[in-house]
């Protein structure tokens, strides 16, 4: 997500490497709220991406907007293709240090949350391996190409790959009134692309992470509103929901 940890969907690492699958959880540096370099040393969230998260406002500044959207999106693909890419030389060099051969190659998913769901979506657009994704509340800032008139210009060519769209309700219902989510919007009023969606009522966006296990009062205070939802019961459904899609994607087709 945009301000998060690369265990804050632990909860669906488990359920998936529970079913076989290897998973890979990407702690973007200076974007994540802490992670590690190779050394040990703790790299901090950065204070400028900081701001402009919180001052981004599509309908004020598209413009700047525009150019955020790609400033964030070239560092996250950056490093989604690189761990593509290095687990693909690492299965090739038949590295020891994790048996890479249990990889199959030619089955790869991403997934990601908010604004690492919106790096998923950019990554399954740009780079051939990826065979299906999952994107939990989160717009496609890759089809965003420029502003025309106060308005975004979007790229509406579809994935050619398979997506699963999952929403809370803050922002299911208001689809059409987010700039940013205008890709979204088309896309669950056209059923002829590979795109499926699902509307876990009840919920708030950060309903969608392990943060409503850790803290239930910083997910009312982040949503802005209390979750109708037991926590347990909206990740056991998400975990479900994405199993069944990926069984579906990967394993069988």
């Amino acid at each position: 997500g945009g301000i998060s940890l690369n265990t804050s969907n632990e909860s669906l690492f488990n359920e998936l490497a529970s079913h076989g699958y290897i998973v890979f959880s990407i702690a973007h540096h200076y974007h994540s709220i802490v992670s590690k370099d190779l050394q040990g040393n703790l790299v901090w969230i950065n204070r400028t991406y900081l701001h402009e998260l919180s001052t981004e406002n599509p309908r004020d500044n598209p413009e700047n907007s525009v150019r955020l959207y790609n400033k964030w999106m070239t560092l996250r693909t950056g490093d989604i293709h690189f761990v593509i890419e290095h687990a693909k030389l690492k299965a090739a060099n038949h590295d020891s240090s994790f048996d890479y051969s249990l990889i199959d190659l030619d089955k790869i998913g991403v997934v990601g949350h908010s604004l690492g769901g919106s790096a998923a979506l950019c990554a399954g657009k740009s780079n051939t391996d990826i065979k299906a994704v999952i994107a939990l509340e989160s717009p496609y800032m890759c089809d965003i190409l420029g502003v025309d008139t106060g308005a975004f210009i979007i790229d509406d060519t579809p994935l050619l790959v398979p997506v699963l769209n999952i929403y809370s309700d803050s922002t299911f219902n208001q689809l059409s009134n987010m700039p940013q989510y205008e890709q979204n919007h088309r896309l669950l009023l056209d059923d002829t692309h590979n795109t499926s969606h699902s509307h876990i009522q009840g919920t708030g966006h950060f309903s969608l992470t392990d943060l409503a296990l850790t803290s239930p009062l910083l997910t009312r205070l982040f949503n802005g509103f209390k979750s109708t939802q037991d926590a347990k019961d909206v990740l056991y459904q998400i975990n479900r929901e994405s199993l069944a899609f990926l069984e579906q994607h990967l394993k069988h087709d």
